[in-house]
């Protein structure tokens, strides 16, 4: 299986250049899925229902999400009614929406996609590696399942590494988000499993994480109250992971980190 994941979307910068990069990303990989985090999707904040459109009109087949999931009050109604997007797996029992997608694709292949958000230097929420060991009881690559997909979004890196290695040879794949910087780490784990700290942002990287770096260095350097940050406007870079997998087993055969347009796909 072919799956494509695209890191944080960063306000109009990212969705610009995912419009724009996008057919040649799909024309080059093929994806049988494409999977976009969209935490930062809606102004820098979050995701509407208006925006979620946008991006599945561009070919997004699963949208994750993180910790900004409910900034915009909109979506606490949208996500129970939009069974493509999903919240961490790991907030507590009654949350609205879902913490996983599962999807069967033309051929009978079936895909399983898990979020979670880490606790380090986080929000508290439940334990993520109890919440996605209870999910992979009820799946087995290369049984019941071709594909496992987690999108994990946190701070530290030792988080993702740390549930990567926990479920090792479990899963197809655990690429992490939320910190907006690609790292240089793609490579597949000792039991087969894909593995990416950090698949990057997808927005303008002239900038402090994707927001205009004038206010956040003053308030970074002044402690001051400010005006909220906002997304920085110029050319967006596409940041994302291409893994493709064995039916047969359901573990990696190769991961490839994608960097294109904006200052970084130079």
């Amino acid at each position: 299986m072919k799956i494509l994941f695209i890191g944080d979307i960063a306000g109009r910068a990212g969705r610009d250049a995912l419009e724009k990069h996008l057919p040649t990303v799909k024309e080059q990989y093929k994806p049988d899925v494409i999977i976009v985090n969209v935490d930062n999707a809606a102004g820098g904040y979050g995701v509407t229902e208006k925006v979620a459109q946008e991006i599945y009109g561009m070919g997004a087949h699963c949208l994750t999400t993180g910790d900004h999931v409910w900034d915009k009050r909109e979506i606490v109604g949208y996500i129970e009614r939009d069974k493509n997007m999903i919240r961490a797996a790991n907030f507590p029992a009654g949350a609205f929406g879902r913490g996983t997608w599962e999807h069967v694709l033309p051929n009978g292949k079936k895909i399983l996609i898990v979020h979670l958000i880490g606790r380090v230097f986080m929000p508290p929420l439940d334990c993520p590696f109890v919440a996605l060991d209870n999910i992979l009881k009820n799946y087995t690559l290369g049984k019941n399942v071709h594909a496992i997909f987690v999108d994990m979004h946190a701070e530290a890196t030792s988080e993702k590494m740390a549930i990567a290695h926990f479920v090792d040879g479990r899963v197809s794949a655990v690429v992490g988000t939320h910190t907006h910087i690609p790292t240089n780490d793609a490579h597949i784990l000792a039991g087969g499993t894909a593995y990416q700290t950090d698949a990057g942002m997808t927005g303008d990287y002239d900038s402090v994480i994707g927001m205009k770096k004038d206010m956040a260095v003053y308030k970074m350097m002044k402690k001051m109250p400010t005006e909220k940050l906002s997304p920085a406007e110029g050319e967006g870079t596409v940041c994302g992971t291409f893994i493709e997998t064995d039916d047969s087993t359901g573990l990696a055969k190769s991961i490839i980190p994608i960097k294109i347009g904006g200052i970084l796909g130079r």
